[in-house]
């Protein structure tokens, strides 16, 4: 189940990232500029945020299959509608419905916490970000090869059809083996929005684990925008599907994410977490030999790939160890504020590429690094210390 369930993240978790080869197409066939274009990605990945805060808690209260075949029946009407209009900001709009209600892969890690054992849980929120990791790797790979071979408008096509099958399946897959506490089932939804701040002020942890996590997402996102800018613009002259290509060097944390989630079960989440921090400073900064040859970006990719969604990782398990009835609300803020994070590194990378080319996009990935590794070292020293009290 935890495999399918893997799957079906991949499935849902393309849709945002479709945009990252072909933004340029995009941005030249609805006629914007390289500066605006980025504003599609960055609203969709603010209003995940908004979705993930407002919609996400509902996920301690409600059926959970039921929520997610709502949100993905929208999805489907969303893409249909990115793929036929020619006006920006009506693609715009339907891209920012689309990211509002991307919350199933966000669901998912809750819904699966409640049902495995605790000596599991790392394993299982790794495989679960495999999911993720795929969805994020493969839809750039066929975004890339479509939009060079037939369109960019296929490209969304075909993820309307995709998630038409998931809409009907998914919630199939899924079963409600247990009851929300009866607490949670009473309480207005208003009251169950403010109780979420009221579970971050008991748990911290989590609220500086979704900064850390925002930072990091925002690396990832600065990054890739950056090559698919640089790589298709005048200077370097490749098209789209190279950018695609590259996916399958970043296609690493596939491979490695499993595993390391059971090393992680070991080690502990905050110990394993400012290691993989501190390797993905090093990998950043091979970033900038990139400049002049694409072929300079294969080592990079292939250690923020590994270590990367590790950082996610640990950071998910802060708060999926604590009460079954608590991990849905406590996981909504933590991915809000990782797409703050993404929506934030989506603008400022198209921006930073505008202005510096890719020297900016190397400086300010390593600027979001550093706070990565400062925050990731003091939530470990403060784990040390409650250990030792």
């Amino acid at each position: 189940m935890v495999y399918l369930l893997a799957f079906a993240s991949a499935v849902v978790t393309a849709n945002a990232y479709y945009i990252h080869p072909i933004i340029s197409r995009v941005a030249t066939s609805l006629d914007v500029s390289t500066a605006l274009v980025g504003i599609v990605p960055a609203l969709n990945q603010i209003a995940l945020a908004l979705g993930v805060l407002l919609l996400l808690p509902l996920g301690d209260r409600v059926n959970n299959r039921s929520l997610v075949a709502v949100c993905l029946s929208i999805q489907v009407i969303m893409l249909a509608i990115m793929a036929t209009v020619s006006d920006f900001w009506t693609f715009t709009v339907a891209s920012t419905v689309l990211g509002f209600f991307t919350i199933t892969p966000y669901l998912l890690p809750a819904y699966a916490s409640k049902r495995v054992e605790p000596q599991r849980l790392g394993f299982v929120t790794a495989l679960l970000a495999s999911g993720v990791i795929a969805g994020v790797q493969l839809s750039r790979l066929t975004s890339g090869v479509l939009a060079e071979t037939i369109s960019w408008q296929a490209v969304y096509w075909l993820a309307a059809g995709m998630m038409s099958i998931s809409a009907v399946a998914l919630p199939m897959l899924m079963t409600e083996t247990g009851r929300s506490a009866p607490s949670m089932e009473k309480l207005p939804y208003p009251a169950l929005l403010v109780s979420q701040f009221k579970l971050l002020a008991a748990v911290p942890n989590v609220f500086i684990s979704g900064i850390i996590q925002g930072c990091n997402f925002g690396i990832f996102l600065v990054i890739w925008m950056g090559i698919s800018l640089h790589l298709t613009s005048d200077a370097m002259g490749y098209g789209t599907d190279l950018v695609g290509y590259l996916t399958a060097f970043s296609a690493v944390g596939l491979l490695t994410t499993a595993g390391l989630g059971k090393w992680a079960d070991r080690l502990g989440a905050e110990r394993a977490r400012m290691i993989m921090a501190a390797i993905q400073f090093g990998g950043i900064a091979l970033f900038s030999l990139a400049g002049t040859h694409w072929q300079w970006l294969i080592p990079p990719l292939l250690i923020t790939s590994a270590v990367g969604p590790m950082i996610d990782v640990t950071g998910r398990m802060t708060g999926l160890k604590h009460q079954a009835e608590n991990r849905s609300r406590l996981m909504s803020v933590y991915v809000a504020l990782m797409f703050v994070g993404g929506g934030a590194g989506s603008w400022s990378g198209t921006a930073s590429y505008a202005a510096f080319g890719w020297t900016g996009i190397v400086t300010l990935a390593l600027s979001l690094s550093l706070v990565v590794m400062g925050l990731s070292y003091r939530q470990y020293r403060r784990a040390n210390l409650e250990g030792l009290s």
